[in-house]
């Protein structure tokens, strides 16, 4: 759930809770902004005393030159490493936010996935941490500024309080300008924000489903909805356009009407000898200085505009709890003895929102037992899958591995123990040993290759150019369907899981091949507990027994010649799978 209503008030808090562990830094870096502003201002005074004495009274004007340009070399030293530490700081913060958040998106549940947009999610992890990032730049230089401009002020009335108040005259209004352009501005930019996210996930999409797209002509279709996308991002950016243009002018503007009026009065004052020329320059000089802090806070705002926005967002994501999660604390397996044990009782699922897929449903398998779960679409077949992992958790009932409720068992050994290969495999843009590896990335080149042997991958791997070394494409879409479910079966075999899913992994085989696949499958199942979710008939033969699915329960188990004859159910199903006399049925 995401705490939207204590997320508003509290937006600021995640950046406060992280910049906390970069004080000391950040401490470092608003010092070094203190001695640049001291260098700033030490220049007006220097150039008073170079106009007064040196070039008035002839006092070695040379001098008064040479510190003014010592001066200019220890301000541009301190810009470095005031900006150098900015950046540093920012860019570290960027960094524990996106790992954070990074971390948080792993650890949310298969439902949360199911209902959000990859396009949104990406905008948070990229975009938006950048907003952060460029106002955390500014928290030092801010602060640094804000130092300057009081500093400033102070000096400006002691030196004369009535040009002070003239050149000082506008600044209430520019905070007042400020302000509204706060108020105004904050839901511009999170506009331009989410719609940004809109279309990234249009983006994503597209390079996702090319395939699809190109197959099917509709290059047109995702071309309008970018168009689409792009004009709404315009219209959003002009508004926000719109509002600094109103605005920044103005808080640019109001402080140069100071130090107009105060060449004006100023320069009369030094025509009736109560004000020195260098006195006059030198509160010129101040004046001026004041416009670039003022210019600078005025972009201070609006980055922090879009950065509470981003942090909204980012909050959205970092306020949900998983719906799945560890124990407190977990319960161990059992390493000894027979292992592989599952069973199913009475449980009860349906995903948010519509009917139960499973009710009452009940499954007990034996050590090394393998069974070939078989139903109508629809049935439930892969959600007992989905379940067996915890990728939901069961509305009613249990489900148990080894005698342990899964419930109790930490997710990461749950699912060590429990490998599973997916009908829609997905391989990533690495080498082939590398995805074999992926549960296991240090294991050694023989047990990479012994797995690859077993799942039937290991001669059409080396015919490849650079054999384990060769680089796969996005998604594995270099390699055949029949390929890439071999490569993935490889990895849930050096996996070695105590039980063993796979959800019609010889979909995607050639029919002239499946059975060598389903030779060496026999080899890996032997002695592991395997459940095999069948699409179609040829499946069914990698398993001992047949367990028939309807109405979110088992209605019949037990060899498939038996349920052939015995049960109508079990014939109805068969005939409607693809194909039925694909493969031999009942066969190794």
């Amino acid at each position: 759930m995401v705490r939207r209503d204590a997320a508003r008030p509290a937006r600021w808090t995640l950046l406060r809770l992280t910049l906390r562990d970069q004080r000391r830094n950040l401490v470092i870096g608003t010092a070094a902004g203190l001695v640049w502003m001291v260098g700033r201002v030490t220049v007006p005074v220097l150039i008073r005393f170079g106009i007064d004495r040196g070039i008035g009274e002839d006092q070695h004007v040379w001098f008064w030159a040479g510190l003014v340009a010592l001066t200019g070399v220890f301000v541009g030293v301190a810009t470095a490493f005031r900006r150098y530490l900015a950046f540093r700081e920012a860019r570290w913060t960027e960094t524990k936010l996106r790992e954070r958040l990074f971390g948080h998106i792993m650890s949310l549940h298969i439902g949360y996935h199911d209902r959000s947009q990859t396009g949104q999610l990406m905008s948070r992890s990229s975009s938006d941490l950048q907003q952060i990032q460029a106002f955390v730049v500014m928290i030092p230089i801010t602060l640094s500024n804000l130092a300057m401009i009081a500093t400033v002020t102070v000096i400006l009335f002691l030196t004369n309080p009535f040009l002070a108040l003239v050149a000082l005259a506008p600044l209430p209004i520019v905070n007042l300008a400020g302000r509204r352009f706060s108020q105004e501005i904050h839901p511009a930019v999170q506009a331009v924000q989410a719609e940004q996210a809109q279309l990234a996930t249009v983006v994503e999409e597209t390079v996702g489903g090319i395939r699809v797209i190109k197959g099917f002509g509709s290059e047109e279709v995702q071309a309008a909805k970018l168009v689409t996308e792009a004009d709404d991002i315009r219209r959003v950016s002009i508004q926000a356009a719109r509002i600094r243009a109103k605005f920044l002018p103005a808080i640019e503007l109001l402080p140069q009407l100071g130090l107009i009026a105060v060449l004006g009065l100023g320069g009369l004052q030094v025509i009736d000898g109560d004000l020195t020329l260098g006195q006059l320059v030198q509160f010129n000089f101040y004046v001026a200085l004041l416009v670039s802090p003022l210019r600078m806070l005025g972009m201070a705002i609006a980055w922090a505009q879009r950065a509470a926005a981003a942090i909204e967002r980012v909050n959205e994501v970092l306020d949900t709890v998983p719906d799945v999660a560890d124990p407190d604390p977990p319960r161990p397996l059992p390493t000894t003895g027979d292992l592989g044990a599952v069973r199913f009782s009475d449980v009860t699922f349906g995903y948010a929102g519509q009917a139960p897929v499973l009710d009452g449903f009940d499954l007990d398998l034996a050590p090394g037992q393998s069974v070939a779960l078989v139903g109508a679409t629809g049935s439930g077949k892969s959600t007992v899958a989905r379940l067996l992992i915890r990728f939901y958790d069961v509305d009613a009932g249990t489900i148990e591995v080894d005698g342990v409720d899964t419930g109790d068992l930490s997710l990461r050994e749950l699912r060590r123990a429990v490998g599973i290969v997916f009908e829609d495999t997905l391989l990533f843009h690495d080498s082939v040993s590398a995805n074999i590896a992926f549960a296991h990335p240090d294991a050694g080149r023989d047990a990479i290759e012994r797995a690859a042997r077993l799942a039937g991958a290991h001669d059409f791997v080396m015919g490849l150019p650079e054999a384990y070394d060769t680089m796969l494409g996005e998604r594995g879409y270099s390699l055949s369907g029949g390929q890439r479910q071999r490569i993935a079966i490889a990895r849930a075999i050096l996996a070695d899981p105590r039980i063993l899913v796979l959800d019609d992994a010889t979909s995607a085989v050639d029919p002239s091949k499946e059975h060598e696949i389903r030779s060496a499958m026999s080899t890996v199942m032997a002695g592991r507990t395997t459940i095999v979710i069948a699409h179609r008939p040829g499946t069914i033969a990698l398993a001992e027994t047949v367990v028939l699915l309807d109405g979110g329960r088992v209605v019949a188990a037990g060899p498939h010649e038996r349920l052939l004859t015995t049960e109508p159910r079990y014939r109805e199903v068969l005939a409607a799978m693809d194909d039925p006399q694909s493969a031999p049925i009942g066969g190794s």
